[in-house]
């Protein structure tokens, strides 16, 4: 028995949750507003301040799908209730950047500015401070969508292991590794 996907989910006030005939979910509260299709094996049913999911067999792919939706659904009511937030830090020397708009204007050691648009879903915000590294704060009601967008811009310069050099999450820990021994 698939322990996530038999916990209910709680509606917190202010959120409504409606299913249609093609089991596709739709969220709407205060912060945005989601929807999202569900695998026809999986039964969503919203009872007055809760959702519950059942599933149709106990095939295992089917077992998998029954906890899987349940956190999706899940991360849909957090989202529109409370929100997400990511925090990228940008360490270098001379790495810089800049929120105008939803474009991210950064300066990564390459021989060229980069800049990347950000979708309409997300706020944009960066802050530089004098003597530490600049950090750009991606905020958004859809958790997918956010991860996928600050694993892109990661993904422009990784972290290195030798100087720590590259773009990261606020709370990841680098693996630092030793230079060279030298002549000894």
């Amino acid at each position: 028995m698939s322990r996530i996907g038999t916990q209910p989910i709680e509606i917190p006030s202010g959120v409504n949750i409606s299913v249609d005939d093609n089991n596709e979910v739709h969220v709407k509260g205060p912060k945005g507003e989601i929807s999202r299709v569900i695998d026809p094996a999986i039964q969503v049913e919203v009872k007055e301040q809760e959702v519950v999911l059942t599933r149709s067999s106990n095939v295992k792919k089917v077992k998998a799908l029954h906890g899987l939706s349940r956190a999706i659904i899940n991360n849909m009511v957090e989202g529109v209730s409370n929100g997400f937030s990511i925090q990228l830090e940008f360490n270098g020397v001379g790495y810089r950047a800049e929120a105008k708009g939803q474009i991210l204007e950064m300066s990564v050691g390459f021989s060229h500015d980069i800049h990347f648009e950000v979708p309409q879903e997300i706020q944009l915000e960066s802050k530089t401070e004098r003597r530490s590294n600049p950090k750009v704060t991606l905020t958004s009601h859809d958790k997918e969508l956010l991860g996928e967008v600050a694993a892109k811009i990661r993904g422009l310069r990784p972290p290195e292991p030798y100087k720590g050099k590259g773009i990261r999450y606020v709370d990841e820990w680098i693996r630092r590794k030793a230079g060279k021994a030298g002549n000894v």
